[in-house]
């Protein structure tokens, strides 16, 4: 049993998820004995978990858990951190292919958990109508649209790898998505071109399954009249979605140029910051610089005492809480989407190991973006990331922990998160019973 406690207590440090969990209960308040209560507990429970589904499969020939074979288990093993999580977060299906609507994507990047449901709705062919008719045209976009259309409108997982590349791309980077579309170089993209994504796709489909090019021939025909990939999610669909509607109308003649694709960008951006911010102002004007500090660290996987550190340094520098704005919290994501320049403008400075000033902060980051942070956003963070408190940014800490919040848990590679690092956990525990 002891074994037992010391796995399940490994298996809640090593699991990429649980992390990030602990960082969406952040806004609970509690002091660090409960916290030592509820890591054990949590223990405790984990082994319990453990002990209960090893002895439970070992005497049953029958998986419950949705229904999956052994075999196919051992195939959603080796799906990516983003396939799992659309799988997670679609709630419909049609013709055997999932699919999110508006507010699961807008849930899949500010909550861990999809609100709760009894099963995936399957819609008709009538109701696919009916949602194509509620699609707004691209001149009625805004940065409320997702959250108005709520469940009226299907995504596409490729669509969904579109909607998460926006997320962190810089202004910079607009043009640079629009032309990778504009395949004729003519300064518009068309429904055809826009369609490439699953092209691409469709080329990962074959590498994934050791097609290479001499199979040509064979790998389209396998991949046109492929029926099923175990998930429902490489299926190559014909029904409109709700992006294909929006930007290029219900007939699909509709040509979408610079000005609309770069206005949809900025819209989708700003609605995921302005919810992710609500989420901690709770109607308010400010959120406080507390949870400032949250929201950064909430897609880290610090341990409890590290994230615990950063908070408490925080809180013993701060004299007068004024709040943050959503304007100060938007142009400080938005220096975070430039975080790859701000690297290499820093460069010099680390290469001479030399730490970073305000002054020089603010100069690098207005360089990088074009736009200034405030003063006050500018102290939080160095409350937050000055180590030492001699007000110098601790440079190489900052930007690992700023990947993390800009990549919102994506970065790391499928060989420590999940069932992976369950597997690792358990043989190094036998190893030193042994």
């Amino acid at each position: 049993m002891a074994t037992l406690g010391r796995t399940s207590c490994k298996l809640f440090k090593i699991v990429q998820f649980t992390p990030i969990f602990t960082r969406n209960l952040g806004h609970v308040k509690c002091n660090k004995s409960f916290s030592k209560v509820l890591t054990t507990c949590a223990c405790i429970f984990g082994g319990g978990v453990v002990f209960y589904t090893t002895n439970y499969y070992s005497n049953s020939s029958t998986v419950y858990a949705l229904k999956a074979k052994p075999d196919e288990l051992a195939k959603s093993v080796k799906l990516t951190s983003r396939e799992r999580r659309f799988i997670k977060f679609a709630s419909v299906e049609y013709g055997g292919q999932l699919y999110m609507t508006p507010q699961d994507f807008l849930e899949s990047v500010v909550e861990q958990e999809p609100r709760p449901r009894l099963k995936r709705r399957v819609l008709t062919t009538k109701e696919i109508e009916n949602l194509q008719d509620q699609t707004p045209q691209l001149k009625k976009g805004s940065s409320q649209m997702f959250r108005k259309l709520k469940d009226k409108g299907i995504i596409s997982y490729t669509e969904y790898l579109f909607l998460l590349s926006i997320l962190t791309k810089p202004a910079s980077g607009f043009r640079i998505a629009f032309n990778m579309f504009d395949t004729d170089g003519n300064q518009r993209v068309d429904k055809n071109e826009f369609l490439v994504m699953e092209k691409i796709f469709s080329y990962a489909w074959r590498g994934k399954r050791g097609i290479n090019d001499d199979d040509d021939k064979l790998a389209e025909g396998a991949h046109e009249n492929y029926v099923n990939d175990d998930q429902g999610l490489q299926r190559r669909h014909n029904v409109d979605t709700f992006l294909q509607i929006h930007f290029f109308g219900k007939k699909g003649n509709n040509d979408l140029n610079f000005e609309g694709f770069k206005q949809f960008m900025e819209n989708l951006q700003s609605e995921v910051l302005e919810l992710e911010f609500q989420e901690f102002a709770k109607g308010h004007e400010t959120i406080s610089e507390v949870d400032f500090a949250k929201i950064l660290l909430r897609y880290t996987y610090l341990d409890t005492d590290e994230y615990d550190m950063y908070l408490d340094r925080l809180l013993d520098r701060m004299k007068h809480e004024r709040g943050i704005t959503f304007e100060e919290f938007k142009t400080f994501c938005q220096f975070l989407n430039n975080l790859e320049d701000f690297s290499i403008a820093m460069r010099m400075y680390t290469l001479a190991d030399h730490p970073i000033s305000k002054d020089e902060f603010h100069r690098a980051v207005k360089i990088c973006t074009g736009i200034g942070q405030s003063e006050h956003l500018v102290s939080t963070v160095f409350a937050i990331f000055d180590a030492d408190g001699d007000g110098l940014l601790s440079y190489k800490e900052f930007i690992a922990i700023m990947k993390d919040r800009l990549h919102r848990g994506f970065k790391s590679s499928a060989k420590n998160e999940g069932w992976e690092a369950f597997k690792s956990c358990v043989k190094q525990e036998m190893k030193s019973v042994a």
